[in-house]
């Protein structure tokens, strides 16, 4: 059964947000804002661009890495960073950081006795996106500059809490690779990275000066925009790599992500996703490849079997709740010769090895049919406490991730931009909505879990559907993805007030790219009572 309110036609929508998207889409024009560097049409660019990102920390500050200490002022510093020293990329006024001092400041929190880091990415989430969604939820266009209020991790003074904002840009864009070599096979690629802030401004809110530089496409200047495997792996590596890079640099080399340094330091690690589990953020929390789309081997280095990377297998991660469940391939050549047919993005064998039915290490907890999917999660969860074991969950409707939620409070998706036509919107049946979870039950989930198994533990929560919904140039989707992340992110504060607080735990919060919305009119957004 298909849910009646789930598509509505144009002339049905009560929902003023909705609305709004509706009709941009279906005129391809819009007085209140618009996606990409041309004003004239609703949708002029549909994937990232090099803006800066907001970075906001609980229980840290930014105080080592941001101002007087940004790297973009020293050009040692950048040359360093990148390999060599991008034009333009120099400023000795910068007050941003680079998107890899966020794992620096893991690494800081953990040096300092912080036992519990959170890092918590809002895939596709720039400032420009985080003001729409504030704006939405309060009711008011209440700032123009700076951390912004309306959102709980905007609003939250429960710890210590800093906000800046950082430069995301890889080290090149157009390398090669082979997936069954596991190589790179033209180093430093097509198109390098930086950052000119003279033209894409020194701050999220300042004017773009030249609207094509933001798309690698620059009138005096080009620089490379990132993706979200390289992003990622500068996010838990700490460094510069090429576009779909999964924890290797440049060259393909091994690089080690902060939870498995951690977990050799007898910490447990979890990953939580509302997107599918081997997608590039969760991906880059754990594992290796050359290249981002290699799904099944990447879950493999997660789970702790052998992968092309790792023939030995990796020890695993304690948690992994996440999507792409239902999502089955016969081929799939990007994914190499071991492509496996079945589930895209874990093998049908690779599951039944870790169930513990099995043997294997993991309470498994799948969407079941006919079952709610909280109570398959919640039974999980008791399962692995009780018996001292790992939990991997496994949900998620069409396209693998979970239901788009809308800026409504509902999930009714309206159509998104299409060319020559609309994007249909996603339709859930009643099963889809009844056998999923939100993101906010699957935080704590994984923290119940990693709890159980150590007083010392790392976790990433990654809300991915805010970059689904903005590469479908949908700003009702895209509203709705940052109001379920910042719920997530309630609930996990308030779980950490409720046991022993933030004297040993931070809590990173940011994005690993951003898109290219421009708001021309924000007040528009203010039609919707929020949810």
């Amino acid at each position: 059964m298909i849910l009646a309110s789930s598509n509505p036609s144009f002339g049905q929508i009560d929902d003023p947000i909705a609305k709004l998207q509706a009709d941009a889409v279906a005129t391809r024009k819009s007085d209140w804002g618009h996606w990409g560097p041309n004003p004239d049409t609703y949708s002029s660019w549909k994937t990232h661009s090099n803006r800066l990102i907001p970075v906001y920390t609980f229980g840290i500050d930014l105080q080592s890495v941001g101002g007087e200490n940004s790297l973009y002022r020293d050009a040692a510093a950048i040359e360093k960073l990148y390999g060599y020293l991008p034009e333009k990329t120099l400023n000795p006024q910068a007050e941003y950081i680079d998107q890899t001092d966020v794992y620096r400041l893991q690494k800081q929190a953990i040096e300092s006795g912080k036992k519990r880091v959170i890092l918590f990415v809002f895939d596709g989430m720039d400032w420009d996106i985080t003001r729409a969604a504030a704006i939405a939820k309060l009711g008011k266009v209440a700032y123009h500059e700076g951390r912004g209020e309306g959102l709980h991790f905007q609003d939250y003074r429960g710890a210590k809490t800093d906000f800046g904002y950082c430069v995301t840009s890889p080290h090149n864009d157009g390398t090669s690779v082979s997936v069954d070599q596991q190589t790179v096979t033209n180093p430093y690629g097509k198109l390098r990275g930086g950052y000119d802030a003279e033209l894409a401004g020194a701050a999220p809110w300042q004017p773009i000066t030249d609207p094509d530089y933001p798309i690698g496409k620059g009138k005096t200047i080009k620089h490379a925009y990132t993706d979200s495997a390289s992003s990622a792996t500068s996010l838990t590596c700490g460094i510069k790599t090429y576009n779909a890079a999964m924890n290797v640099d440049s060259v393909g080399r091994e690089a080690l992500p902060i939870a498995r340094t951690l977990q050799e330091q007898g910490f447990a690690v979890g990953v939580v996703t509302s997107v599918p589990i081997s997608h590039a953020t969760p991906g880059c929390a754990y594992a290796n490849n050359v290249h981002r789309n290699d799904y099944q081997d990447l879950t493999r280095d997660l789970i702790g079997q052998p992968s092309i990377y790792h023939p030995g297998g990796l020890p695993g991660v304690d948690v992994l709740i996440g999507g792409g469940w239902g999502i089955d391939k016969d081929k799939d050549g990007a994914q190499g010769k071991n492509f496996v047919p079945g589930n895209r993005y874990i093998a049908p064998d690779d599951l039944a090895a870790i169930d513990t039915q099995n043997g294997g290490k993991y309470v498994v907890a799948q969407r079941t049919s006919g079952v709610a999917g909280s109570d398959v999660l919640n039974k999980g969860v008791q399962n692995a406490k009780e018996n001292g074991q790992r939990l991997f969950g496994f949900f998620g409707a069409q396209g693998g991730h979970l239901p788009f939620r809308t800026a409504d409070g509902n999930y009714n998706p309206v159509v998104s931009f299409g060319n020559p036509k609309p994007a249909a919107a996603e339709k859930y049946s009643e099963a889809d909505l009844h056998e999923n979870v939100k993101l906010s039950e699957m935080a704590i989930a994984a923290i119940d879990v990693l709890d159980s198994r150590s007083d010392r533990w790392w976790l990433m929560v990654e809300s991915g559907d805010v970059d689904w919904a903005n590469h479908s140039n949908n700003i009702d989707n895209s509203i709705g993805a940052v109001h379920s992340g910042d719920d997530a992110f309630e609930a996990v504060v308030n779980w950490i007030e409720q046991n022993g607080g933030w004297d040993e735990t931070a809590l990173i919060l940011t994005a690993d790219h951003g898109h290219y919305l421009n708001l021309v009119r924000p007040e528009a957004l203010i039609q919707t009572t929020g949810k």
